[in-house]
């Protein structure tokens, strides 16, 4: 059903999925739509991003933030218009950034939530290469990877939002680049559109003799955010002092357990002792100082302006589709960054 005035959809984890979620994970519920109080705002939500992170989010587990609770909505960047508001600093129109989760309507009391006027110019692209994803990107690679000229810089996940936008950063800042992405048509959209010097089809049954081929100096920044095999073929190719910022593995989210098979601990360990690899993870929210963010903006919207970084966004339709569209996320089937418009 169509977003409606009278009827707040939202989605509830019902359920702790054990690998990959399924249709008892995630429960539809419909509420009536929340009335604001003294000091409170409605948001209307119009775009819901769906990003990696949120697989861990059902998890009972220890990490950065906490769990989702059973029966809480699904946590999860929007944005949203305001409908109703009785906070300074927020009109009804505006549309804001919040963190109002998988759900038509919500109340918010301001914290945490940007204003972006009026009639922004393409509003859902703060969930994206204007907000968490660019972001990650930009302070990841140049804050823990410090890209030189000349170097080699490999980013597995190469069409992706984060992926994208590392590897144009990196070709910005003088180096070579190599993206690792899952097919032909991602590896084309790599090399032709966005500019990477190759681009290494992980499904291939030769995958790390073609990845060490279009490596023939190594690795000096790995930015990884999938984990598993394609780690796997990178680590023989880091060079000495390489550094490896950590921001996912998303190959490994949806584990029930340790990954069966040889034991790659050794392998890893090994070559962050011999090669005297840096390899620091870190979470985009908490990382960095805010000037880091103020220079993100002003040089990605510099960039975009000018031409030098190009974005791509997948668009689903309507709210009900946001799970079955978080499952094509997770196992690699979106091409660019996943939005689901909710109205």
């Amino acid at each position: 059903m169509p977003q409606t005035a009278e009827t707040n959809r939202r989605f509830v984890l019902a359920e702790r999925p054990r690998g990959l979620p399924d249709e008892r994970t995630l429960r539809l519920e419909q509420t009536q739509v929340p009335c604001p109080g003294e000091g409170q705002m409605l948001l209307r939500t119009l775009h819901l991003s769906l990003d990696p992170y949120m697989r861990g989010r059902m998890n009972d587990a220890k990490s950065y933030a906490k769990p989702v609770e059973i029966g809480e909505v699904m946590t999860g960047q929007v944005i949203a218009e305001v409908v109703s508001s009785s906070l300074e600093g927020f009109a009804p129109g505006d549309h804001v950034l919040a963190g109002s989760g998988w759900q038509d309507y919500a109340l918010s009391d301001g914290t945490g939530v940007l204003n972006l006027g009026q009639a922004p110019e393409n509003p859902s692209w703060s969930l994206g290469i204007l907000g968490m994803p660019g972001y990650t990107a930009y302070a990841g690679l140049l804050k823990i990877g410090e890209p030189k000229p000349g170097e080699t810089v490999v980013v597995a996940a190469a069409s992706g939002p984060v992926g994208a936008t590392v590897g144009q950063i990196a070709r910005i800042r003088g180096c070579r680049v190599v993206g690792i992405a899952g097919g032909a048509g991602k590896c084309a959209h790599v090399t032709d559109t966005l500019g990477f010097d190759a681009c290494i089809d992980h499904r291939a049954e030769d995958f790390a003799a073609r990845l060490a081929a279009a490596c023939p100096d190594g690795i000096d920044v790995y930015f990884e955010n999938v984990g598993g095999k394609v780690l796997y073929a990178v680590l023989p190719l880091l060079n000495p002092f390489a550094r490896v910022p950590v921001c996912g593995v998303v190959s490994w989210y949806n584990l029930a357990g340790l990954p069966e098979g040889p034991d790659h601990g050794p392998a890893i360990m090994g070559t962050i002792l011999r090669m005297k690899v840096k390899m620091q993870g870190f979470i985009i929210f908490d990382s960095f100082p805010d000037s880091t963010h103020d220079d993100f903006i002003r040089d990605m919207s510099r960039w975009l302006a000018e031409g030098s970084i190009h974005y791509r966004e997948q668009i689903v339709e309507g709210l009900e589709a946001a799970p079955a569209a978080l499952n094509d996320l997770l196992a690699g089937r979106n091409f660019g960054k996943m939005v689901v418009r909710v109205a």
